[in-house]
């Protein structure tokens, strides 16, 4: 399939089109328990979307089953993945917990797995333009109950979780950011995504008994007294305006090709760093 040129809302989001969908899956998605999601719910290139609704409540939402609109929200996600990727990071996180952790706009890298246990705390300090990117290489894992708490942040904050394999949130989590996983994810039960999305770029999104905000608008939906201050669920930030765009079309398997590229340029950067 080919690339198209991005969309208007590229200019506005790194997540282009992606931006409307709560929920986007590939192979499929799969839910086993009454579930919330605002904004759209998706699959392409699969066709299976098990337990949606009634099961799965849509909240100013359109359930876009291995249609054209889905088609592009993945290739923009693609898209918002490869340019997350190849970003220099500004901190090397490898083999540490993120629970307990205060940290301000930047770009965070783990070679391997992330995990978080117990309370992530990110400090947009008020920035005209901040930026989180969290460039994991393979898996992310919550533990139960753990939470991502945002503060000081405006209408162009972006938080984006690059997760090379797949990413599991554990039960009764608390998460904010744009999860834009590589192969699966998994939302176990009573986990909450506030404000953000959960996207999967070849496998499948699992959810149980959830909560899925794309656009925290109200400074509070559903009684978490989480707000993403008007960021349209953390999908702002400047990564479009830094990194340049696609001006031609482009094959799908080039863009898998940049990919890989972008992961050996880090995991290069990485040794290089522990030589010095």
């Amino acid at each position: 399939m080919l690339l198209s040129n991005p969309s208007a809302v590229l200019a506005q989001s790194p997540l282009g089109t992606a931006q409307q969908f709560g929920v986007l899956g590939a192979s499929a998605v799969t839910n086993t328990g009454p579930t919330t999601i605002k904004g759209d719910l998706g699959v392409w290139s699969g066709t299976s979307i098990t337990g949606g609704p009634p099961l799965i409540t849509l909240i100013g939402g359109t359930v876009h089953q291995t249609d054209a609109v889905a088609h592009q929200a993945q290739l923009d996600a693609l898209h918002a993945y490869n340019i997350f990727a190849a970003l220099p990071f500004t901190h090397d996180l490898t083999g540490m917990d993120l629970g307990g952790m205060t940290l301000t706009p930047g770009v965070y890298f783990f070679s391997s797995s992330a995990q978080l246990t117990g309370n992530l705390l990110l400090n947009f300090l008020g920035s005209p333009n901040p930026e989180f990117v969290f460039q994991i290489g393979s898996t992310l894992t919550t533990a139960s109950s753990s939470t991502v708490s945002v503060i000081n942040g405006g209408p162009q904050s972006g938080v984006y979780w690059q997760v090379g394999s797949s990413a599991t949130l554990g039960t009764g989590s608390l998460f904010q950011g744009n999860i834009l996983a590589l192969t699966d994810i998994t939302i176990t039960t009573g986990a909450k995504i506030l404000c953000g999305r959960a996207i999967a770029l070849h496998g499948e999104v699992t959810m149980h008994n959830n909560v899925i905000s794309n656009d925290c608008t109200n400074g509070g939906d559903f009684g978490s007294g989480k707000s993403d201050f008007g960021s349209g669920g953390f999908s702002g930030g400047s990564t479009t305006a830094t990194v340049p765009e696609p001006t031609t079309l482009l094959l799908m398997g080039t863009s898998l090709t940049g990919l890989g590229a972008a992961a050996w340029r880090r995991r290069r950067r990485a040794d290089q760093g522990r030589e010095v």
